[in-house]
């Protein structure tokens, strides 16, 4: 398979496997009118197989969203056709309108104007209000 190098734009690289469609939803870049690729189970030496998501646009991409899919993965902003950075992601300590708490009892489900939190625990992240771990 033969996929065009970018001008401008973003790299997403070294996503797990699997989770390149989960991150491409939680970007919202399946809404946007950027041209964007999604390259599933590509050979990787280092990872064994990965995802990619080729962004041909200068855009702002939500690092903590990246961070809670793939805190392994990098994120590539290309210009003029090379690399100008390279940045690492980390898992954020707090999520904020990314995911949404299931629980029903949750104060979210009646506050509507409240955002859904989701703070880093040992176990995962957990919805600040009630919580609930996230799926």
């Amino acid at each position: 398979m033969n996929i065009d190098s970018i001008q401008n734009g973003i790299v997403i690289d070294h996503i797990s496997a699997g989770q390149g469609m989960k991150l491409l939803t939680l970007l919202e870049l399946d809404r946007g009118e950027e041209s964007v690729a999604v390259i599933r189970n590509v050979h990787s030496q280092k990872m064994g197989k990965k995802d990619i998501i080729k962004i041909d646009a200068d855009i702002a991409v939500n690092l903590d969203v990246i961070g809670y899919v793939d805190p392994d993965a990098t994120v590539n902003v290309i210009k003029d056709g090379l690399l100008v950075e390279k940045k690492t992601i980390a898992r954020p300590k707090t999520l904020t309108g990314v995911i949404r708490c299931k629980n029903p009892r949750c104060i979210t489900t009646t506050e509507q104007e409240l955002k859904h939190v989701f703070c880093l625990r040992d176990d995962g992240y957990r919805c600040m209000y009630c919580e609930t771990k996230a799926e």
